[in-house]
């Protein structure tokens, strides 16, 4: 069984910085792509960005070069560090680990103010 918490939300100045975790338990980190997604208020769960177990990454063009996502298998951890924050980057962030069944976690809120 795969459990995802994340931390690291909170209340930020635009233009401010903040780094979130997820730590995850199970067998299968060490091996399986890790993602961020995140949702805002009225609209769609959209995708922020994936790291492979290799390290490879991918991001929404909207947030490269302000976002980077990192993990570390030793730790079964994931990381997310935003930096350059908007407000329109206020939304509940998930942690997603994907797999032949997709798991996720339950959210942390991001709120950044102007």
């Amino acid at each position: 069984q795969v459990q995802l918490v994340e931390s690291g939300g909170g209340l930020v100045q635009a233009g401010g910085s903040l780094r979130l975790s997820c730590a995850a338990s199970g067998s299968i980190f060490s091996t399986s792509v890790m993602g961020w997604n995140r949702q805002a208020p009225g609209k769609q769960r959209e995708l922020v960005a994936t790291i492979t177990s290799g390290g490879s990454t991918n991001y929404a063009d909207s947030l490269k070069g302000r976002f980077i996502i990192s993990r570390d298998n030793a730790k079964n951890t994931v990381y997310l560090q935003m930096n350059s924050l908007k407000p329109e980057d206020t939304a509940v962030y998930y942690c997603t680990l994907y797999s032949q069944s997709n798991y996720w976690g339950r959210g942390t809120q991001v709120t950044v103010s102007s």
